[in-house]
C-alpha cells in the first residue's frame, strides 16, 4: 500500500523548512487525526529512515506524520549550510508542531514524536519543554552532545574545541567554510583505513549506496559550528521534566555511536511513569533504519503504544 505525501514547507526563524506530510490511506480532510512529528539522524534527510520508513509506516497505522529537513540541512532554508546545532534541531521540532496545529485535521491534543538516532536524542529534549508532546518514542537514539565529547572528537574535546575555534575565527575573516564529511566514502575505504566499527561500518553502506542514499543525505556538518554541540546533553533534567509515556527501541548489537548505551540510560532516567524498552535481539543499529524484520519488530510495538497514548 502506497502513502500519500503533501509536500510542504513551514515557517522557522527567518527560512523554512521543507517537510513531507505522510496522510493515511483513507484519509478524510473533514476529520481529525492524530498527529506525530519524525526527526532525522545527523547528516540524514526527510526521505531517508524518519520519513520513507517510519513516518510511512505510521501513516499506514492511521496517523498524519511529518518529516522534515533540519534547518541549514536538506531543502531547507537557513546559512550557513550543514550547522549541526542540537538547540536549533529542538527548535525545529517545536516549529514542526507549530505547524500541525494550524492544520484543521490534527487534533492538537494529541501529537506525538518520534525521532532515528540522532534525531532521538532531539526528541526526548524536545519533548522536556514542549508539553504538545503527549507521546514520544526514540528509535535507536544517541545524545550527540555525549558523542561528539567522545567518539567524535577521538575522547579529546578541549582539543578538538581549540580546534573549532581557529576555523571559526579564519572563516570570520574570510576564508573557505570547512565542511566534513562524518563518514569514510565507502566500506572499503573505512577498512583499508582499520575501521572495524559496527556502527561507522554499516553508516557508510546505509548513507554510501542504493540501499539509503539520498540527495540531501550529505553526512556532512559545518566543522566550526559543532562547538555548539559539546555543552549540550539530551537527557539533562530527564529525571524531572520527561513525563510523557516514552518507547525506547534499540538493538542489542552496540556499536561506537552509543544507541544501546544511551537507550538504556534514559529508559532508567526519564520521570515518566508509562515507559518502555524494546530490544531487538539481533539487531544492530542500522538494522532499525531499515532492515524489513527489525523494523518490523519495532512498528509491532510502537503503533500501539501510539494508539494507546493518542
Amino acid at each position: 500500500m502506497s502513502n500519500s505525501i503533501e509536500h510542504v514547507s513551514f515557517p522557522n526563524f527567518g527560512w523554512n523548512n521543507a517537510a513531507d506530510i505522510y496522510l493515511p490511506a483513507d484519509f478524510d480532510p473533514g476529520k481529525r487525526y492524530p498527529a506525530i512529528v519524525s526527526t532525522h539522524p545527523i547528516g540524514s534527510c526527510k526521505e531517508q529512515t524518519s520519513g520513507n520508513i517510519y513516518a510511512a509506516g505510521l501513516a499506514r497505522a492511521g496517523f498524519v506524520v511529518i518529516a522534515f529537513d533540519a534547518s541549514f540541512q536538506g531543502a531547507s532554508g537557513g546559512q550557513p549550510r550543514f550547522i549541526e546545532d542540537p538547540a536549533t534541531r529542538v527548535s525545529d521540532i517545536r516549529f514542526a508542531i507549530d505547524y500541525l496545529v494550524t492544520l484543521p485535521y490534527v487534533d492538537p491534543e494529541r501529537i506525538g514524536a518520534i525521532g532515528v538516532c540522532g534525531g532521538g536524542g532531539y526528541t526526548i529534549q524536545a519533548a522536556m519543554t514542549d508539553y504538545r508532546i503527549k507521546a514520544l518514542a526514540s528509535i535507536t537514539g544517541v545524545n550527540f552532545g555525549r558523542l561528539i565529547r567522545e567518539g567524535f572528537s577521538n575522547f579529546d574535546p578541549v582539543s578538538a574545541l581549540h580546534a573549532m575555534a581557529k576555523q571559526r575565527t579564519a572563516e570570520a575573516r574570510g576564508e573557505a567554510r570547512h565542511v566534513i564529511d562524518y563518514l569514510p566514502a565507502s566500506v572499503a575505504e573505512a577498512q583499508q583505513n582499520g575501521i572495524s566499527d559496527i556502527d561507522v561500518l554499516e553508516a557508510t553502506e546505509y548513507y554510501k549506496t542504493a540501499r539509503g542514499q539520498q540527495p540531501n543525505g550529505a553526512t556532512s556538518g559545518l566543522f566550526s559550528f559543532n562547538s555548539a554541540a559539546f555543552g549540550w546533553d539530551a537527557f539533562l533534567q530527564a529525571e524531572v521534566l520527561l513525563t510523557q509515556p516514552l518507547m525506547v527501541v534499540v538493538g542489542d548489537k552496540p556499536g561506537g555511536f552509543g544507541a544501546y548505551r544511551d537507550g538504556l540510560e534514559i529508559h532508567g532516567r526519564a520521570a515518566s511513569r508509562d515507559k518502555h524498552l524494546v530490544v531487538a535481539e539481533g539487531g544492530s543499529h542500522y538494522d532499525l533504519y531499515d532492515r524489513a524484520e527489525t523494523v518490523a519488530l519495532a512498528m509491532a510495538q510502537l503503533v500501539p503504544f501510539f494508539q494507546q497514548h493518542l
